[in-house]
């Protein structure tokens, strides 16, 4: 089985892969994996839930794409167990293929087991060469659909690089929700300039998902196993910059008057990436706007991604029900 860390979600504690025994069994863990179900037949999800929880794990369900994109967004899974169809007499797989994709352009580490009907070859090859980390043909039986998505799982683990442990309050997956034009080319944007060294101004209003943004930035960076840590330059005690960080989260910049502007500037370690959030950058000095606007990224209103309102109202909604009961 599986060895789990734990981390605090919104809240809660969800778990993840660490590293497993030299037999593969769990040493000392008190928890199993944590599995997102995406299948739209009510009745299988049931009885794969007690299947799971009986092998020592924990499942949810998400009935479609939507709202698994929707959970992904809210909190960590070990792996995802995603179904190819959804709705009666759907047999194409593209409906799956195209949630597939979206988690592994979110996550490219993604641990991902499909299911398609056992005619439906074709689409497991094509999952597999989208990043699926196995296949499952129906119909399975429990005990083997468990042991893949436990071997799925260990793989994962045993290929990546070992990062410090999770701490509490650890802000959950950055995932940009949404299909408009305008948060695809954010999308994009995210993925050229994630991988560089670049600091990074997120302007926009407040609201917009500039701390989303920027999360969403650093974890397509090389740096992404690193904490991000988030200092509000109006306290003069949160002044505190280690070039060991790697990264680090700006706020209230444009509160800063000229004298301590001068003074931030002269305190940044050169090495050290940061992520500003900002309503504009002409507050700035012209050597600070050089410093912490390499790159400036427009976080996105809501009347930006009109398209999007009701994946963003689904999810809200979805997360205020599970909060508040």
């Amino acid at each position: 089985m599986i060895k789990a860390v734990f981390e605090d979600q919104e809240g809660g504690v969800r778990p993840r892969p660490a590293t497993v025994s030299g037999d593969g069994q769990s040493q000392g863990a008190s928890r199993g994996a944590s599995v997102l179900l995406v299948d739209d037949n009510t009745v299988v999800a049931r009885a794969m839930e007690i299947a799971f929880q009986v092998a020592g794990h924990r499942l949810e369900f998400a009935p479609g794409p939507q709202e698994a994109l929707s959970r992904l967004a809210s909190a960590r899974y070990d792996a995802v167990l995603l179904d190819m169809n959804f709705g009666p007499g759907e047999t194409s797989g593209e409906e799956g293929l195209g949630c597939l994709r979206r988690i592994m352009a979110d996550d490219p580490a993604a641990c991902v087991v499909v299911i398609t009907a056992h005619s439906g070859v074709g689409i497991a090859v094509a999952a597999m060469q989208a990043g699926a980390r196995d296949f499952v043909m129906k119909p399975w039986r429990n005990r083997d659909l468990i042991a893949k998505v436990e071997a799925a799982i260990v793989r994962r683990a045993s290929v990546e690089t070992p990062s410090a442990p999770p701490v509490a309050g650890e802000a959950a997956p950055a995932r940009l929700l949404g299909d408009s034009a305008a948060v695809q080319r954010l999308r994009d944007l995210i993925r050229r300039i994630g991988p560089t060294t670049a600091s990074v101004a997120v302007v926009g209003p407040s609201g917009a998902g500039r701390t989303l943004t920027a999360r969403a930035i650093h974890a397509a960076s090389p740096l992404a196993d690193q904490p991000l840590r988030k200092i509000d330059l109006r306290d003069p005690a949160a002044w505190r910059f280690d070039p060991e960080e790697g990264a680090i989260i700006l706020r209230h910049v444009e509160a800063l008057d000229d004298v301590a502007q001068s003074r931030l500037l002269d305190q940044l370690p050169s090495t050290l990436r940061c992520f500003s959030l900002l309503a504009g950058t002409t507050g700035l000095s012209a050597a600070l706007r050089r410093r912490l606007a390499t790159v400036e990224a427009a976080a996105l209103s809501l009347a930006e991604r009109e398209d999007d309102a009701v994946i963003l109202a689904r999810h809200f909604a979805r997360e205020a029900s599970e909060r508040f009961g």
